[in-house]
Order: structure tokens, then C-alpha cells, then sequence
């Protein structure tokens, strides 16, 4: 589940690490206010205006900008709030922004220069270990510093029965050119943030950048966390922070079916069983010449609701123009789930696209019987080479 950087902010806050300030605000006014309220608890007269959405690059899509004044806070507000902000990483239709950051303006002079740096914290999958990815280069894209200059960046692996310790907390402020109070600062803001990271079941926090300022305070400027779906159970409070509006309407409607989706840009739609069968099957439709246009898991206990409303979230998409069903029975019986997809044939009426229904294991022969005595424009399949065959086939 992936959180707005105001939401990341208030969480690395309430885990001591130092953040820049801001309030959260849905229209001009609330804006301005926030504004007015940043400025008495701040002292700050400018301004940084932040459109929320799931997606870095805002800046260069024209969403953050900076307001010297009220007056700027209330006009970049009104032109942010409700545009659709096409960034790096979102699709070419951009995202609406339905909120801003009201934020104080850090980058403040002083003896000293700034300076910025990146700092993330995620699990290594190779060696099954957390790590810290830190860099020098601060306000980059992270990528283009690792394919053009890859000795910038440094990464820290954390033993999971020792946890992080004081000596690796200042071998990456050692590693990031500090020193003095600033060498210390970045020490405590490490260990927060480990912690920060440890305690929420994150599966990634990223702070781009983390900033010195010219008196050597070390702050969160920005954030990026997404907390792992499986832990959520764990912290029912942070459940509240999902914002349904910036994820695919489609995966949304699906999760409320019980149904595991997540839409691809392909042309054959998949109904299968269990993930591993899903990969299968979205190997032998990229063979047949074809692309999955999604991965959809109906799980164990597929009944024929849940079959109908994986066919309906399937047809949703336009550009699939053939559906193969591909279930092993297990615990789900595959004569459930032949009766499940007659009934979601008949309940839906012709589904337009030609249907290929491989049904294997418990009560396969059964479920055959029922597909290939229904009447419906089903084509009925054993092995998982007929299959590809068949979805070969439609696609010519």
C-alpha cells in the first residue's frame, strides 16, 4: 500500500526523524490557511506547494512549485488542484491531483551551503537481508546516478539478529562527506529512520532528498513508503491512509471480490488458480504468440459469483480479444468451477471474445462434460499445449 509523501512524513515524524513541516489542503482556501498557519508555527514566508499523488517526478511535471507569498500559495494551489499531472512515472494520462502540500521553504541561507542527499531503506530479495541505499546525489533521479555513475551510490546490509548498529550508522555519514554536527545529526537520522521502516512493516521507505541545511540540520524534504499489504493486519490505523483514488479503479474492484488482479497491456485475458499456475499460463499465452492481459487469481474457492465477477473485471479491458481459463483442482473442484463459468456465461450474456477452458484434477472429467454439453461458444481443452494451441489460433 503506497502512501502520499504528507502521510510518509507524519509517520518518519512520529519515529523522531526530522521532516519538513507542511499541511495538507484540498482547495485554495484551505490552502492559503495552511499557509497562514505554516507561517505562525514556522516563521517561514515561502512557500513550497506539493501536488499528493503516487508517483515521483512531480516537479517535472509542473507539481511542485514554489510561492513566495499568500497570495502565490492561493494561485499555484487553484492550478495544481485538479489538473492532471503527467509525470515520469505515471501513464500518459497523468493523475488528477486531489490534494497539496503546503510546505516551509528549508532551503533558508546561512553560513553553510545545502546539500541533498538520498537515502532509502528496502529489503535486498537476493540475500533475504534489509538494506540502506544511500548516495551523494540527492535530488536525482536514482536510476540515471546508478547507471552513469554507479560509485556513487552505496548500500549497507543490516543483519537481522544484530539489527542496526551505531558503527553502520556512521560509516554512512562517514560515506556521505559529513562531519561535526552534521556527522552526528545524520547518525540520528539514520537510526530513526531503520526504525521508522522496522516498526511499520514497510516494504520501502525513500527519502529524495534527505537535506543538510546551512546550520547542519538533517531533514526529510520528501517521502516514499509503501507498507506491505501482508502486515496490514498488524496496523488496522494505517488502513485509513489508503487512498483507493490513485490506484487502477479495476485492481480496486477486484480486491473487494476477493480476487488477486492486476491489469497488464496485453490482449488475452487469464482466469487461473493459484500464482504459480498464473505465471504458467502467462508464459504459454507469451509462446503462443499472444500478450496476458492480466493476472487474475480466483484463489481456492472459486464459486460461480466469484467466477462472473472475474470474467466481468476481465472484459472490462478492451483490447482482450480472447479469455483462457485455466484452473487445477485442489481444493476448488472443477466442476464447481465449470458450473461457475456456464452460469457467468449465461448471466452475462455472449461475452464477445472467444473462451478457452482447460479444467484439470478434482472432477475434471465432470467439468468437461458440463462445458462441452452446455450449448456455449466454450472451447473445451485438456492438456496445457491444446491451450496454447487454441489461443494461437483465435489470435490469427
Amino acid at each position: 500500500m503506497n502512501l502520499h509523501e504528507y502521510q510518509g512524513k507524519e509517520l518518519l515524524n512520529s519515529f523522531g526523524v526530522r521532516i519538513q513541516r507542511g499541511i495538507v489542503a484540498s482547495s485554495p482556501d484551505e490552502a492559503v490557511k495552511a499557509a497562514e498557519n505554516l507561517h505562525q508555527e514556522t516563521g517561514t514566508s515561502w512557500y513550497v506547494v506539493k501536488a499528493q499523488i503516487h508517483a515521483g517526478g512531480r516537479g517535472k511535471g509542473g507539481g511542485v512549485k514554489l510561492a513566495k507569498s499568500i497570495d502565490e500559495v492561493k494561485s499555484i494551489s487553484n492550478d495544481i488542484l485538479g489538473m492532471q499531472l503527467v509525470t515520469p512515472q505515471t501513464s500518459a494520462e497523468g493523475k488528477t491531483v486531489h490534494q497539496v502540500l503546503i510546505a516551509e521553504d528549508v532551503y533558508y541561507p546561512g553560513e553553510s551551503e545545502t546539500s541533498e542527499f538520498y537515502i532509502s531503506v528496502l529489503l535486498n530479495r537476493s540475500t533475504g537481508r534489509n538494506m540502506i541505499m544511500y548516495s551523494t546525489e540527492g535530488g536525482m533521479d536514482i536510476e540515471a546516478v546508478a547507471e552513469e555513475t554507479p560509485h556513487l551510490i552505496f548500500t549497507e546490509e543490516i543483519d537481522p539478529k544484530v539489527g542496526l548498529t551505531s558503527f553502520q550508522c556512521r560509516k554512512i555519514a562517514f560515506n556521505l562527506g559529513l562531519s561535526g554536527v552534521a556527522f552526528k545529526e545524520m547518525t540520528k537520522f539514520i537510526h530513526a529512520l531503520y526504525t521508522a521502516y522496522d516498526k511499520t512493516d514497510s516494504s520501502l521507505f525513500e527519502i529524495n532528498p534527505v537535506l543538510k541545511t546551512s546550520d547542519d540540520k538533517i531533514m526529510a524534504v520528501d517521502s516514499k513508503v509503501t507498507i506491505d499489504d501482508n502486515s496490514l493486519f498488524r496496523h488496522k490505523d494505517y488502513v485509513e491512509l489508503r487512498d483507493k483514488r490513485e490506484e487502477d479503479p479495476t485492481e480496486v474492484e477486484a480486491g473487494e471480490y476477493g480476487l488477486n488482479f492486476v491489469k497488464l497491456d496485453g490482449n488475452v485475458g487469464c482466469m487461473v488458480n493459484g500464482a504459480g499456475l498464473a505465471m504458467a499460463t502467462m508464459d504459454i499465452i507469451k509462446m503462443a504468440g499472444g500478450n496476458p492481459a492480466n493476472f487474475l487469481d480466483v484463489g481456492g474457492t472459486a464459486d460461480a459469483k466469484r467466477v462472473e465477477q472475474a470474467f466481468r473485471i476481465i472484459l472490462k479491458d478492451p483490447e482482450v480479444k480472447a479469455i483462457l481459463v485455466n484452473i487445477f483442482g485442489g481444493i476448488v473442484r472443477c466442476d464447481r468451477v465449470a458450473q461457475g463459468i456456464v452460469d457467468a456465461y449465461k448471466n452475462i450474456g455472449d461475452i464477445g471474445v472467444p473462451l478457452i477452458v482447460r479444467l484439470q484434477g478434482t472432477n475434471a472429467e465432470e467439468a468437461k462434460k458440463l462445458i462441452d454439453e452446455s450449448g456455449l461458444k466454450v472451447e473445451s481443452v485438456i492438456l496445457l499445449q491444446e491451450a496454447a494451441d487454441k489461443v494461437a489460433e483465435v489470435l490469427a
